[in-house]
């Protein structure tokens, strides 16, 4: 199943991620776990930038879907550039997507995945609606 990127996404935020020498499996390629990984490290550093760290006695955000597209094979060494979209705030979600790249071939997509993320009340474990902060970024 192949999820493609909506046409109403916005771009939220840019990284680079060095690719290590740890992240290759034995076929010398990135090992499909570790795009799951550079998917989480754009949607956490994004998160708190924003002012959305969760806090354990409050309110934040919980992954309740992801997935990822295999395109291409990444391999060490290089950088990606992972860019990070938004799309679809509902009452208390919305969906996150995001493409890698290698830095040194711009535009080339190697992967590209998201997820679905939920804002709730950690202690009563239920959805509660998204911040004014949070629709306001993503709107």
């Amino acid at each position: 199943m192949r999820f493609d990127l909506p046409e109403d996404k916005k771009l939220t935020y840019e990284m680079v991620i060095p690719i290590r020498w740890g992240d290759m499996d034995a076929m010398g390629h990135v090992n499909n776990t570790i795009y799951f990984r550079y998917l989480e490290i754009i949607r956490i550093e994004w998160l708190h930038k924003a002012g959305g760290a969760p806090d354990p006695q409050g309110d934040g955000p919980v992954i309740v879907n992801a997935f990822c597209n295999f395109i291409k094979q990444l391999e060490y060494p290089g950088d990606v550039l992972a860019k990070h979209y938004v799309a679809n705030p509902g009452r208390s979600s919305f969906d996150t997507f995001i493409t890698l790249e290698r830095t040194d071939q711009p535009g080339v997509i190697y992967a590209s995945g998201g997820a679905t993320t939920v804002w709730v009340n950690f202690r009563e474990q239920k959805s509660v609606p998204l911040p004014e902060w949070l629709r306001a970024l993503i709107a």
